[in-house]
């Protein structure tokens, strides 16, 4: 941190308001707090607390993400153990010894070389969450590795999943323990994880538009045939689910070579659009 990034900081900090509100971020942890529960706990309007906290988050001391219609504010301990650093990094003349425990009051950053943990979460929606989406959740979890962490949900899910496609994913060497239908409300409650993708497999959602996953989420639309247009243990839609299968494991493989960190939010969204293709061939039931 340089010194006129620091005096920023201070100077974002230099409100009574502003203390108390970085304070009850930092009591809530990594999951943070609505702005409405902040302006509760302070007593503060809304229109003077959204003047706080865009001074905080100008500065990077408080970042905003979207769940559903709310925005949940979390604090950046990040950045506030990079300003102890700057203060603290020639206390006492190169004796950190006498500065006491200043330094162990903020734990220490995840090493570099440690063990990643899921960076994106993707939700893959179809209507009835029995075929595609599932097949779709089951190859990004494997060929993910720890960098993705893949859900499917419908909006008017089957019962259970068509019992092909369970066959064909443990066939293939999937772990089909957890794979169920299931709502994509589920994803909507406020426990749920924040999705980072929404892609969906059908040309519509019983001719609804995609759910609200909020403003973070970048959405797309891969398009594919449904296998249940054809009868159950019927050879046609053996041959769709081995295409299916296929045009998602080839889609996906290109979706997790990219480097997402080196793209910014349009670029990324092309990119999924790209990977669009036209609908897949398939023999018609007699």
């Amino acid at each position: 941190m340089e010194s006129n990034d620091a005096a920023a900081v201070f100077a974002a900090l230099g409100q009574e308001s502003r203390l108390d509100l970085l304070r009850i971020l930092l009591e809530a942890g990594p999951t943070g707090l609505s702005a409405g529960a902040v302006g509760t706990a302070l007593g503060i309007v809304p229109s003077t607390l959204s003047f706080h906290l865009r001074a905080l988050e100008q500065v990077g001391l408080v970042r905003p993400t979207r769940q559903g219609r709310s925005l949940i504010y979390a604090a950046q301990i990040e950045r506030l153990r990079h300003l102890v650093t700057f203060l603290s990094q020639d206390c006492c003349g190169g004796r950190p010894e006498l500065c006491g425990d200043l330094m162990q009051a903020w734990p220490a950053s995840p090493p570099e070389n440690g063990p990643m943990t899921p960076a994106y979460n993707v939700l893959f929606l179809c209507t009835r969450n029995s075929a595609r989406s599932l097949m779709a959740e089951a190859i990004l979890n494997k060929l993910g590795g720890e960098r993705f962490r893949a859900y499917s949900a419908g909006s008017d899910p089957a019962p259970q999943p068509m019992p092909e496609v369970l066959e064909k994913l443990e066939s293939l060497g999937h772990d089909i323990s957890g794979v169920r239908s299931k709502s994509y409300r589920e994803f909507q409650k406020p426990d749920a994880p924040r999705m980072d993708f929404v892609i969906t497999l059908c040309d519509e959602l019983q001719g609804q538009n995609c759910p609200d996953f909020g403003g973070h989420a970048i959405t797309a639309s891969w398009p594919l045939p449904g296998p249940g247009q054809f009868a159950s243990g019927s050879h046609e839609r053996t041959l769709m689910l081995n295409e299916l299968y296929a045009s998602l494991y080839r889609r996906l493989g290109i979706f997790t070579s990219l480097k997402m960190e080196a793209l910014d939010r349009m670029s990324l969204r092309h990119r999924l659009d790209d990977l669009s293709e036209a609908p897949l061939t398939v023999a018609k039931e007699h």
